[in-house]
């Protein structure tokens, strides 16, 4: 099974020597979408959606629990930053994350995460040792 990430990292250090503390860690389980939901595709009748009688019937796209679920899990996530930009607990953020989990939480950021956003990262360094995402955000620029 599959494990949604995330750390919320504060950089205790500077631009030059960044020194990350984790403050929380976000954890979900995400199955596969086979463990999550078992039934076949639903099946459309085309023709009687508009009041004929016949018609080919066609496949309906089955759900991809595992993709819902991570969608969740990231609506989730933009919800606690907002909560942390709004109180005052941080007042500058930088996303770090795989360039698909940054595409799916983007449409989930508040207009406040927005304006605290100075940079994203498009790369999954939440397995990582601290020292080497600290390494990994120099490399990349977004310490600075």
């Amino acid at each position: 099974m599959r494990r949604a990430l995330a750390l919320i990292q504060e950089n205790l250090g500077d631009e030059m020597f960044p020194n990350l503390h984790t403050r929380e860690v976000h954890e979900q389980p995400n199955p596969s979408s086979a463990a999550q939901g078992t039934d076949a595709p639903g099946r459309l009748h085309p023709g009687r959606l508009h009041g004929a009688a016949g018609g080919a019937r066609s496949s309906v796209r089955q759900t991809d629990w595992h993709d819902e679920a991570e969608r969740a899990f990231l609506r989730s996530l933009a919800g606690r930053l907002d909560a942390a930009v709004s109180s005052g607990e941080t007042s500058a953020l930088t996303m770090v994350a795989s360039p698909r989990a940054l595409g799916m939480i983007r449409a989930d950021y508040s207009d406040v995460v927005r304006k605290a956003l100075q940079g994203e990262v498009g790369k999954d360094l939440v397995k990582l040792p601290v020292c080497e995402i600290e390494k990994q955000l120099l490399l990349s620029g977004a310490a600075k």
